[in-house]
């Protein structure tokens, strides 16, 4: 399909899902002001399912082809689709209405953002005078530009400076924010800006923030967060909270988050992701280095395989060994992962306090470490930057923020 396109012709289309069968179909296109002079960005899709309306997040999009929109894989959530008071439903809002100067939009062109993956912006509108009823007979039709929709955008200036900068960034001012400055702020996020911005503040800002949410929003948020950064944050919740969260969200999303709280904190089972590339020993070498080209994965979890015996969703069969990338560049394409997995794989038990969990780490020079239980299955792994992340100062963010700010003076 062509660079730009064409709500219109996307409405209808069937949404498919990794097994080539069709899940639902396109309702609308979702998307919000960006500001700072950016184009509005594509949230994600509205997409009919049998029952419902449900919401399908733009990073959940592999690809949109003539035949349909390919689901990347991954856990869809079913919940009911309802709108937020900042977010546009191209087709239903701006298709047919009118603008300043007597013009109707005829349709929204969207592209693809350049400067993020699996992400779409509304780049241009169609618009002409209606000669008759609207869309028919369309006279002086023309190709405008995004900004001419801006006023049928509900405005968000207030936070935009803070939504263009990396979640790092945003963090220490974030903590300068009154509670229900947060409370705006969050509110003037999508669930995918949220969640990487929660997962750079520290736990009880985190919490703050969660509890300003509703159920359903604070759900969602929690299921695009690391699993591991989403278990710290329920830990820091009551009882009562974290157990109407984790109803609330979908049973695949909140599985692996029961399994790390079932943790203390300050050992490797509360650091570990559940989520690292799990393997089986028949795969190639080439499918392995299609897995950590994805470029959502974090850098950590992307460094290297872990190879098992069935099953491969944790726990697994015993852990036959770990690929690192460096390894994989240097085997041909069709070598079975087995004959080349490092069996000695410095796995760690899940009961290791955090501090040793660094130490070990140290010691072998390890981007990240593979947790055993009794049997040799893996459970999970623990990444150097979750390490980092406990064993730092709890002000270090602070002290980084007003580090950078004093050398720009």
């Amino acid at each position: 399909m062509a660079a730009t396109l064409f709500v219109s012709r996307l409405v209808g289309l069937p949404v498919l899902d990794p097994d080539n069968e069709t899940f639902g179909h396109v309702v609308d296109a979702l998307a919000a002001s960006s500001g700072a002079g950016t184009p509005p960005r594509v949230l994600g899709f509205v997409v009919s399912v049998p029952g419902r309306r449900i919401f399908v997040n733009a990073g959940r999009i592999g690809s949109i082809e003539p035949i349909g929109l390919r689901l990347n894989g991954g856990v869809v959530n079913l919940r009911h689709f309802q709108p937020r008071p900042a977010e546009v439903q191209l087709a239903h809002d701006l298709i047919d209405r009118r603008l300043p100067n007597g013009e109707v939009i005829n349709d929204v062109a969207i592209e693809l953002d350049p400067s993020r993956a699996h992400s779409y912006q509304v780049t241009a509108i169609d618009v002409g005078r209606p000669s008759g009823l609207l869309r028919r007979g369309m006279r002086d039709r023309r190709r405008a530009d995004w900004r001419e929709a801006l006023p049928l955008f509900p405005g968000q200036d207030d936070y935009a400076h803070l939504r263009e900068l990396h979640p790092a960034d945003v963090a220490g001012d974030v903590q300068d924010l009154s509670p229900q400055e947060r409370t705006a702020l969050a509110e003037s996020l999508d669930d995918e800006q949220l969640a990487d911005l929660l997962e750079e503040l520290p736990e009880s800002v985190q919490a703050e923030i969660v509890g300003g949410l509703g159920i359903a929003r604070a759900a969602d948020v929690l299921e695009a967060m690391a699993p591991d950064d989403a278990a710290d944050l329920l830990s820091e919740l009551s009882r009562e909270a974290r157990s109407a969260l984790l109803e609330a969200m979908e049973p695949g999303e909140a599985t692996p988050l029961r399994r790390l709280l079932a943790f203390r904190k300050d050992t490797a089972g509360g650091l570990m992701t559940p989520e690292p590339i799990i393997v089986s020993g028949d795969m190639t070498v080439a499918e392995a280095l299609a897995l950590v080209r994805d470029p959502d994965l974090p850098p950590a979890i992307a460094s290297q395989v872990y190879v098992t015996e069935p099953p491969t969703d944790p726990p697994t069969g015993r852990l036959l060994g770990v690929c690192s990338v460096q390894r994989l560049l240097r085997e041909r394409p069709s070598t079975p992962l087995r004959d080349c997995a490092d069996s000695h794989h410095h796995g760690i038990s899940p009961e290791l306090a955090e501090l040793e969990v660094a130490e070990h780490l140290a010691a072998y020079n390890l981007i990240a470490a593979p947790v055993l239980d009794a049997y040799g299955r893996l459970l999970g792994a623990v990444t150097v930057d979750d390490v980092l992340d406990r064993v730092l100062p709890d002000d270090w963010r602070a002290q980084l923020t007003r580090h950078d700010h004093g050398g720009h003076a």
